[in-house]
């Protein structure tokens, strides 16, 4: 009896001092060199990231089985990924984190493995996972291995895209093919100092390029989320991330089989704003701030923006109307006068997808001038692009409902899911203007001709300018033909919204039968 307590307790001991030995991590030495960086470690993160007390971790014991390059003689408990699931206020989450001061957080064979299991757990139980991202790409002494990590990683993104909610959070370096399972997430969230994102850092573009440029400038927070759109969300520090994170999951469903989360009561569902009737200049080319109208119209401090500085010309975001979560789509008047260019197109598109995706009814508010001319538009295939907002809208089968403020001009009006394009609701404000283009361009082009040559053809050119506007400047003509389905008060906005959706609660809507469609990437 005595022996076999010894036992029991040696044992018992010795899961002890393993668990000891995996929170360490590389060490203590690599732990302080990662705090001296102002960066938390793999561990730290996590618990900050979840409920206290609720991480659960799995695989803890795995090691790396690799003998090239001196790697027999450092195998730890973790192989430099920790991973596992827990809680964020109380819902359930899965997480992974790469662990810097184990070999630079490089991504070798048992770092995917357990990826893998924790991303194939979460499919099944249909929660959210959260990536922790700080490492040194693949693993270069693991060879092939390393890679084929990376492929089972980036299948499974593919897998879980539309089933649960996929966000990254890069905290450190992230280069290579480590990039590609971030871009394959829902949302990207980067810490600005800390973070960058490249394919080929600066020394390799220098050799093979002549380019000389610093890694913060290739890839650091606010170039992804300023010039090239890569990340949703540009933080200044660790603890703004998870904030980030943390409130980004307040919006969204754990799946795609559960509705959007409805939230108790904040606002007053018939509350009327009448600043909104006066928010519109009447000179049409006088500009205004559309998230005016987008905050005075959601519940009070709901509207959560995503890029707010890539492609400023269009607004993206989650918002609340009576507690519904919805997703806002809108252009911006203030900038580029809302024009639709290549980025805005992107960013509109894939956020329209997403709410499809993950049953958000989506809202939007049209003020469509045009899309942007130029060459380098038209070079850069603003063509492809801005199909891809129509494709989006016309395949998206949750509510829609559409709100042209004041400019519904040609193609651009059409693709802001117009009626045309099956939107279920569509209202407009009195002032709205819906017609092929502006009064000025439509006379220039239709009595060019009449007025050529004629002594007072400015003065005819104003006379006919203004019997255009008279008759097409106003949502009238739409509204007789149902293309609008009703002309509001700008203060009746939100109560007319929310009443709409609480109507489409329920909606149902088929599609052909097919695999899937070809939509102009």
């Amino acid at each position: 009896m005595g022996n076999s307590q010894k036992d029991r307790a040696v044992f018992n001991q010795k899961v002890v001092e393993l668990r000891d030995q995996m929170k360490l991590g590389g060490g203590q030495k690599r732990i302080d060199a990662q705090h001296e960086k102002g960066k938390k470690t793999a561990r730290e993160r996590i618990e900050q990231l979840l409920d206290s007390g609720t991480f659960q971790e799995i695989n803890g014991f795995m090691k790396n089985r690799h003998t090239d390059f001196g790697m027999d003689k450092d195998k730890l408990l973790g192989d430099g990924m920790v991973a596992g699931f827990g809680k964020i206020d109380g819902r359930r989450v899965c997480v992974y984190a790469q662990d810097f001061t184990v070999m630079g957080g490089s991504f070798g064979e048992i770092a995917g493995a357990k990826v893998a299991h924790v991303m194939d757990l979460a499919i099944e139980a249909g929660v959210p996972v959260i990536g922790l991202n700080d490492g040194g790409g693949a693993r270069i002494q693991e060879g092939v291995f390393s890679l084929a990590a990376f492929g089972e990683l980036f299948y499974r993104n593919t897998q879980a895209s539309g089933v649960i909610p996929q966000i990254s959070v890069i905290l450190g370096p992230c280069a290579g093919g480590a990039v590609y399972s971030p871009a394959l997430t829902d949302f990207i969230v980067m810490a600005k100092g800390i973070a960058n994102m490249f394919i080929t850092g600066p020394e390799v573009i220098k050799t093979v390029t002549g380019e000389e440029v610093d890694a913060e400038t290739l890839g650091g927070a606010g170039t992804h989320a300023d010039v090239s759109g890569v990340a949703h969300f540009a933080v200044d520090s660790e603890d703004a991330a998870f904030a980030t994170v943390r409130k980004l999951l307040s919006y969204l469903p754990s799946n795609n089989t559960q509705p959007a989360m409805i939230t108790d009561l904040t606002d007053d569902p018939w509350r009327m704003d009448t600043e909104l009737d006066t928010l519109i200049p009447t000179d049409p080319s006088a500009s205004y701030n559309m998230k005016d109208v987008i905050n005075r119209v959601f519940d009070l401090g709901s509207f959560f923006e995503i890029q707010e500085t890539f492609a400023p010309n269009a607004i993206i975001g989650f918002g609340r109307l009576a507690g519904l979560p919805v997703g806002v789509v809108a252009q911006q008047p203030n900038y580029m006068a809302g024009c639709i260019d290549i980025n805005a197109s992107d960013k509109m598109a894939r956020f329209i997808r997403f709410c499809d995706a993950f049953n958000f009814p989506i809202v939007t508010f049209s003020d469509s001038p045009g899309f942007l001319p130029g060459v380098s538009q038209e070079h850069g295939g603003i063509i492809r692009h801005g199909a891809k907002i129509v494709y989006a809208y016309s395949e998206a089968s949750v509510p829609k409902l559409t709100v042209v403020t004041r400019k519904g001009y040609g193609g651009a009006y059409i693709v802001m899911a117009s009626k045309h394009i099956h939107s279920d609701m569509v209202f407009a404000w009195p002032g709205a203007e819906i017609a092929v283009m502006g009064a000025e361009g439509a006379v220039n082009i239709l009595y060019r001709k009449e007025l050529q040559g004629k002594e007072n053809a400015e003065e005819e050119r104003a006379k006919l300018v203004e019997e255009f506007r008279e008759k097409f400047a106003n949502p009238y003509v739409a509204a007789a033909n149902g293309f609008v389905d009703d002309v509001i008060l700008p203060h009746e906005t939100r109560a007319r919204l929310i009443t709409a959706l609480e109507l489409l609660r329920d909606k149902k809507s088929t599609a052909p039968a097919k695999k899937h469609g070809c939509m102009p990437l």
